[in-house]
């Protein structure tokens, strides 16, 4: 029996990019997203702009771009911005820790909020998120700020995803900032779930890594020729590794990303199987001083690879290192 992917109808793929904008500018019309970082210019309150405050540590002016099938159309409902176009909805709700009882309710709140916006959408297959958050690590044991999440996203999520968890990131801001931040890319079709050979299943990980599993897959096939890779770190079955080493650590995320890659390849064809022109890159460094030898063992390794670097907090607090990326067949106009 073939372990080759089958999409029950075609699958669309959004075209996305790393570019430099004008921040006085509008946005492009065909754009259902475009993410900043660190510091954000005003364009009056456009749906599609989502600032995230990690700050880049390399090639501060680009941005993310997420490009739809054209015409895209933009709105509102409750707290929930979102942009469209005939196959993919790319959305965001921002909850103020403040105004719930902490980050367990706030993601509760957040993910319920979009469980019942995609309900009725039309685009009711999450694909991808990106969790945003201040102060991650803070907290002991259970109390810990990214565990309190995850019991609350789950709480939101219900039952909602049994036909698989999406490809998830969830990096920590460090600006005091009591917002938390969640946005995703959902379609009219499914995806299809990856797992990494290497690692153990997250929504499998033991009772010590918290009251509730973290929810997402290690990858989203949403086409035959993308995938969508989630935060991505120096895990071997669900154990940290490299402890206070950067640079090994490093090296232990890409044999992930190139295990996830290879498994890729082998279920959609079209897939390549190593990263290139045609990936996006997402690295999130937890200490500066780090950056000298994460970029210099990119540019040996990756050089034809775009990429954006964030100083951000990783999930646990042993992890130093964590990357996501779009990768694709083609990402041409």
């Amino acid at each position: 029996m073939s372990d080759r992917a089958v999409f029950t109808e075609p699958a669309a793929a959004p075209r996305v990019e790393y570019r430099r904008l004008d921040p006085a500018a509008p946005l492009p019309p065909d754009l259902l997203a475009a993410v900043t970082f660190g510091e954000s210019g005003s364009r009056s309150g456009d749906p599609r702009l989502i600032n995230v405050g990690l700050a880049p540590l390399r090639d501060w002016q680009l941005t993310e771009l997420w490009h739809g099938n054209a015409p895209v159309t933009t709105g509102r409902e409750g707290g929930i911005r979102y942009a469209a176009d005939a196959d993919h909805l790319f959305g965001i709700v921002e909850l103020d820790e403040r105004r719930h009882a902490g980050i367990a309710e706030a993601a509760e709140a957040a993910y319920a909020a979009v469980r019942h916006f995609l309900r009725g959408s039309g685009y009711p297959h999450l694909l991808r998120t990106w969790n945003h958050f201040n102060d991650i690590n803070g907290g002991a044991g259970d109390q810990e700020r990214y565990r309190q999440f995850c019991i609350g996203r789950a709480a939101g999520m219900a039952d909602w995803l049994a036909e698989g968890y999406p490809a998830a990131t969830a990096i920590g801001r460090r600006d005091g900032d009591s917002t938390l931040q969640v946005y995703w890319l959902s379609g009219r079709v499914a995806g299809i779930p990856l797992q990494n050979p290497r690692q153990v299943n997250p929504y499998r990980y033991p009772r010590r890594y918290g009251p509730a599993a973290p929810q997402f897959s290690r990858a989203m096939l949403v086409a035959e020729k993308l995938l969508m890779i989630s935060g991505t770190a120096s895990i071997v079955g669900h154990a940290s590794h490299h402890r206070e080493d950067a640079r090994a650590q490093l090296v232990e995320t890409l044999a992930n990303l190139d295990s996830l890659l290879h498994k890729a390849a082998s279920t959609a064809p079209q897939v390549p199987a190593r990263l290139g022109p045609n990936s996006l890159l997402k690295i999130y460094v937890r200490h500066r001083q780090a950056l000298t030898a994460v970029e210099t063992m990119l540019q040996e390794r990756l050089p034809g690879t775009p990429r954006i670097v964030l100083a951000g907090d990783i999930c646990r607090e042993d992890l130093l290192i964590e990357a996501d990326c779009v990768h694709s067949g083609s990402f041409a106009s």
